[in-house]
């Protein structure tokens, strides 16, 4: 099935007095800052409580593949589901069931249940929100903001995401669980719920594409189930056959997986007397404060660099900075290397980031926004779980020092691929 990806690839010159932003999309961030608030305890506090139940490598690196799984069993059905549904809707009861599940992990810390094992399933059943969350998100971006501002707009979403993430929500997540794992679960549960409501409130409207089917459409389970394996095909189709897109999210797929290895192991390279950096939890917490500042950085710069540097180039050289850097604390393992790093680091992926989402924002249909994103994530997002899995196993084996440094040498690679397959003449539309 041919789509035409072309016919919504040229975006309109920027106006001399540049379009504001709108109410809609300031609703929008301030829901973002919100959920990503409580995203940042989670997601600094989880792993920390972790290690005060369990050392072992493979349980710490089961922890972070269940939270990165459901983008691997979801994400395309959820792209579906987005593109057929009101994003808007989508979101806010993706946030609301959030706030229900660790509400529950709070009650389950309170009663003395929480175990490893409830903790990693948990993370998995926060993952599957945290899909539906970014699926609707990414495509309701478009919706409430002018087309000739896209890349600024992505930037202050991925801006407001890593400072309420990590500048905010890592610290919190620090003083929280000085008070009880529970503090921070409820308060988490908390932020999640008042996000679902900034957004229910603040960004009024039917934010669905597909519409209701046409007339004589057949109903039931069996139509549904082939209509949303029409959906999947279609934005698989559109991903694999698509010479800009294609290589960028293979790129970004291995860079993710060796990543996420990296990270699942960095809290035991860094953490505890027996570690070769020797931080406290405390401490360890400001590395996400370096890593947002960075982020805020790089999303934020990312509108006035591609007035003088090529879209491509700044994304490529972004994805080697940050791997480039990953080096200097297994190699010098310093608090002080740590923290400058990541604050390269941030920057790096960030504007990379941003750069890709807005490419594939504008060179796909806003029909098919959803299922091309869904499809996107599946392989970005579903290697993330594989590799947290490999580094785990592989550092039982090895050690976490090996580990590492292998995981840098893949991210080092894989910017390659689009840094050879993609001209700049053909990304001529996508700048247009």
């Amino acid at each position: 099935m041919s789509t035409d990806l072309h016919s919504h690839a040229t975006a309109p010159a920027e106006p001399a007095t540049r379009e504001p932003l709108g109410p809609r999309f300031r609703a929008l961030l301030t829901s973002t800052g919100m959920a990503n608030l409580a995203d940042g305890v989670v997601q600094v506090g989880l792993p920390l409580y972790a290690v005060t139940l369990t050392r072992s490598p493979v349980q710490i690196s089961l922890l972070s593949a269940a939270a990165w799984l459901p983008w691997l069993l979801l994400a395309l059905v959820g792209g579906a589901a987005v593109d057929r549904s009101d994003r808007r809707t989508v979101q806010v009861a993706a946030l609301a069931v959030r706030a229900a599940l660790l509400l529950a992990g709070a009650v389950a810390v309170t009663t003395g249940r929480m175990t490893v094992e409830v903790l990693i399933a948990l993370a998995l059943l926060y993952g599957a929100t945290d899909v539906m969350i970014d699926l609707a998100e990414t495509a309701l971006v478009p919706d409430v903001t002018p087309r000739s501002r896209l890349r600024a707009a992505y930037g202050r979403i991925q801006a407001t995401q890593m400072v309420m993430a990590a500048f905010v929500g890592a610290p919190i997540a620090g003083l929280l669980l000085g008070f009880g794992a529970a503090q921070l679960l409820g308060t988490a549960a908390a932020l999640a719920g008042l996000g679902a409501l900034v957004l229910a409130l603040g960004v009024r409207g039917d934010y669905g594409r597909a519409g209701d089917p046409p007339p004589g459409t057949t109903h039931g389970l069996v139509a549904t189930l082939r209509s949303t394996v029409g959906d999947v095909r279609q934005g698989l189709a559109t991903l694999v056959h698509h010479p800009v897109l294609r290589p960028l999210t293979l790129a970004g797929a291995l860079f993710n997986m060796a990543s996420t290895g990296y990270t699942a192991l960095l809290v035991l390279w860094a953490v505890g007397a027996g570690s070769r950096i020797g931080l406290t939890p405390g401490q360890y917490v400001w590395i996400g404060v370096a890593q947002a500042v960075g982020a805020v950085i790089g999303a934020t710069a990312v509108e006035r660099v591609v007035r003088r540097v090529p879209e491509l180039h700044a994304m490529v050289t972004g994805w080697w900075a940050a791997a480039a850097c990953l080096l200097a604390p297994v190699l010098a393992p310093r608090p002080w290397v740590l923290f400058a790093a990541v604050l390269v680091v941030g920057a790096g992926a960030a504007a990379s980031n941003v750069l890709s989402v807005t490419v594939r924002q504008r060179l796909v249909q806003p029909g098919m926004l959803g299922r091309v994103t869904g499809a996107s994530r599946t392989l970005g997002y579903g290697l993330m779980p594989l590799g947290a899995l490999l580094a785990g196993a592989a550092a039982d084996r090895w050690g976490l020092g090996p580990v590492l440094l292998a995981a840098c040498a893949l991210m080092l690679a894989t910017p390659l691929l689009p840094a050879l397959a993609v001209r700049r003449d053909m990304l001529v539309d996508a700048d247009a």
